[in-house]
C-alpha cells in the first residue's frame, strides 16, 4: 500500500520501471489499474492532491486483475472496465471517502485473496525477484518445466515483461537504489555488484528507462514510491 499528499503543487514527478502493477486512485481522476512500465512516466500534481494505491509485485496481480498483466503494458484501464459494477462502487465509496485513511482502508477491502496459490510461472518469477533480475533465464524455465519459448510467453501474460526484459528492469532498480545510498555513487562498483557486464551497459539501460544518464537521474530529480 502506498499514498502521496501534496501541501503544494509538485511537478515533474518521476515514477521509474519497477516491474510492478498498480491499482491507483487519484483523486478527481478516478481508479485505474496501472501496468507495468516500460520506461519512467512523470506526473504533476496540483496543490492538496491526494492519490493511493495497491502495488503488486511482479506477476503477482492478474489474479486480482482478472486480466492478463500483457494487456495493461505501457498503460492502465478503469477498474470498472476489470471489475464491472464492483469497480464502479468502489470508485464512488472512495470519491466519499474524507480522508487519506478512509481511502486506504477502502482500496485494502476491496482486494480479495484468489482462490489459488501461486502457479508455477509466478514462483519462477518470485525467484527472479529475488535475485534482483541476475539470473539464468533456462534454468528457470527447466526449473517450471517450460520451454524457453513457453516461459516467454507465460511470463509476459503474468508480468506484462519478458523475462529478460523484467531481469534487466530488476537489475536497474537495484543498481538505481544502490546509487541512492551512496554518496557520490560509484557506478563502477555498482555495475559489478547488480550484474551487469560493465559500466556502459548499466548507463544504457538508464538511458533506456529514465531517459537520462545515471548522473543526471541523480543529479536533480524527483522518485516515485
Amino acid at each position: 500500500m502506498w499514498s502521496l499528499t501534496t501541501a503544494e503543487g509538485l511537478a515533474d514527478y518521476g515514477v521509474p520501471p519497477d516491474g510492478c502493477l498498480d491499482i491507483v486512485y487519484w483523486r478527481g481522476k478516478g481508479l485505474r489499474a496501472i501496468g507495468a512500465m516500460t520506461v519512467e512516466q512523470r506526473f504533476e500534481f496540483s496543490a492538496n492532491s491526494f492519490a493511493a494505491g495497491i502495488r503488486f509485485l511482479p506477476g503477482m496481480a492478474s489474479p486480482f486483475l482478472r486480466t492478463s498483466a500483457s494487456e495493461l503494458t505501457d498503460g492502465f484501464a478503469p477498474l470498472e472496465d476489470l471489475w464491472g459494477a464492483s469497480g464502479r462502487n468502489v470508485g464512488a465509496q472512495l470519491d466519499d471517502a474524507t480522508s487519506p485513511d478512509d481511502c486506504m482502508a477502502l482500496l485494502e477491502g476491496a482486494i480479495q485473496q484468489p482462490p489459488t496459490s501461486p502457479n508455477a510461472i509466478q514462483r519462477a518469477i518470485e525467484e527472479i525477484v529475488a535475485a534482483h533480475g541476475d539470473v539464468d533465464l533456462e534454468f528457470i524455465a527447466d526449473q517450471a518445466n517450460l520451454s524457453s519459448r513457453q516461459f516467454r510467453r507465460r511470463c509476459s501474460e503474468e508480468s506484462g515483461l519478458t523475462p529478460k526484459h523484467l531481469c534487466r528492469v530488476l537489475r536497474f532498480c537495484r543498481a538505481r537504489g544502490l546509487a541512492a545510498g551512496s554518496t557520490p555513487p560509484n557506478w563502477s562498483a555498482i555495475a559489478a555488484e547488480t550484474g551487469y557486464f560493465d559500466q556502459a551497459h548499466l548507463i544504457r539501460d538508464f538511458r533506456e528507462f529514465t531517459l537520462r544518464t545515471p548522473v543526471s537521474v541523480f543529479s536533480n530529480t524527483h522518485f516515485g514510491a
